[in-house]
């Protein structure tokens, strides 16, 4: 299949496909005389696993690092995800159940305590813990487990870090490498204290230049560092779909 077609199958756009091929991801079986890129069957395979790993907030370079691992099982990765899927459709629902309260409470029909206004909200628990443990032992997740609760002191500092960088390349072009570099370590920054999908990412920005107080915040830092975030971020969006 030529790169329109899996585009058009898979819903991946033309510039992400070719932006997988470009850093190794996913490169297509061969290339027609012309010079057009061709997919094969084992092609479309890893590209669905591929999506698989990214509607879970996994970033490139770790997939490219799991895929790419001489170890790595195809199976067990599916069930694997099917697994994360399914915990966090278990989280969706409870979350939309909270919402669901909430309107009612809103309109006055029940009453609702403040602890179940934040159900389905849960950044702590890691429901893979006792796999982990399984597979690299207990000493080895408590250190990890250390290192997550001593973040906490360290978000406000890493925030302003992050910001701080950003707002020095806010005259450059957002789509250039080093604004995507630095607005990739926003979003994973922003996945260690919850999951935000590309979608998501990109909607976040966009309600920083949305929303007064978002943007007259953010352009603390410098002004016009909302836009300049909303527009990197929609371009990281859009090639980590």
């Amino acid at each position: 299949m030529k790169v329109k077609e899996v585009a058009k199958l898979s819903g991946v756009s033309v510039r992400t496909l070719h932006h997988y091929d470009d850093i190794g991801l996913l490169v297509p079986e061969g290339l027609t005389n012309a010079g057009y890129r061709l997919y094969s069957d084992d092609n479309l395979a890893t590209l669905q696993q591929i999506l698989f790993f990214r509607e879970l907030g996994f970033p490139l370079k770790k997939i490219k690092e799991l895929l790419d691992r001489p170890s790595f099982d195809r199976l067990e990765a599916f069930e694997l995800q099917r697994e994360m899927l399914k915990a966090k459709r278990d989280q969706l629902d409870e979350m939309i159940a909270t919402i669901d309260k909430t309107l009612r409470a809103e309109n006055g029909e029940i009453e609702m305590t403040n602890e179940e206004k934040f159900q389905g909200f849960d950044f702590k628990t890691n429901p893979y813990e006792q796999e982990a443990r399984d597979r690299w032992g207990d000493a080895a997740v408590d250190r990890a487990n250390e290192r997550i609760q001593g973040m906490e002191s360290d978000l406000q500092d890493g925030m302003n870090q992050i910001y701080t960088k950003l707002a020095e390349l806010r005259h450059v072009d957002p789509a250039s490498e080093e604004a995507q570099e630095a607005i990739g370590e926003w979003y994973a920054f922003l996945n260690r204290m919850g999951h935000y999908s590309p979608e998501a990412f990109a909607g976040l920005g966009e309600m920083y230049v949305a929303d007064e107080r978002f943007a007259n915040n953010i352009d603390k830092f410098g002004t016009g560092l909302a836009a300049f975030m909303r527009d990197a971020m929609k371009i990281y969006a859009e090639r980590n779909r």
